[in-house]
């Protein structure tokens, strides 16, 4: 009989100390984001852009959401970059100003829930329920992007186009 409490002293001593066990998928995000930052991409807690929240709905709003993304340096011609997209119902579209769609955002329409362009970098928002084949599709797309956006810059235009956006076109 006195085992059985000594037993029971020492369950209840350690129950607490269980909560601090990370779980399933907090083993398994923090895996992605660690695959993420070794392929080179930086990982943030950011709000959706801004008009985004009501469009997207209260699943992606809830602050489930994270942003994946690749830096780029500051604009070459001292023009500002920047640019939203959002995806709705597997299709991409500009969020405030009707820009071209990248054409790098195509292969994540179904991971994404939104895109942009800024300053210092571009990337996408996603809720990390992939796996790490996700993240390499994010870092293809990303960099293929990245590479239009500085390419645009230089005023080279692989799609033939003038200045019509951040990536977009045949990119």
């Amino acid at each position: 009989m006195s085992w059985l409490i000594i037993l029971l002293v020492v369950a209840l001593a350690l129950a607490p100390l269980l909560h601090f066990m990370p779980s399933k998928r907090q083993r398994r995000v923090a895996s992605l984001r660690q695959h993420a930052a070794l392929q080179g991409m930086f990982v943030e807690f950011r709000q959706l852009p801004e008009g985004s929240a009501e469009r997207l709905g209260p699943d992606v709003s809830g602050g489930n959401t994270i942003y994946y993304g690749r830096r780029l340096a500051p604009p070459r011609r001292g023009e500002s970059r920047s640019g939203t997209w959002l995806c709705l119902d597997g299709r991409w579209q500009a969020l405030h100003r009707h820009l071209p769609v990248p054409g790098s955002l195509g292969d994540l329409a179904d991971i994404a829930c939104a895109a942009r362009v800024d300053t210092g970098g571009c990337g996408i928002y996603w809720n990390e329920a992939g796996c790490e084949g996700d993240n390499d599709r994010i870092r293809a797309g990303l960099l293929s992007w990245s590479d239009a956006v500085v390419l645009r810059e230089w005023g080279i235009f692989l799609d033939g186009g003038g200045r019509g956006g951040w990536g977009g076109g045949g990119l």
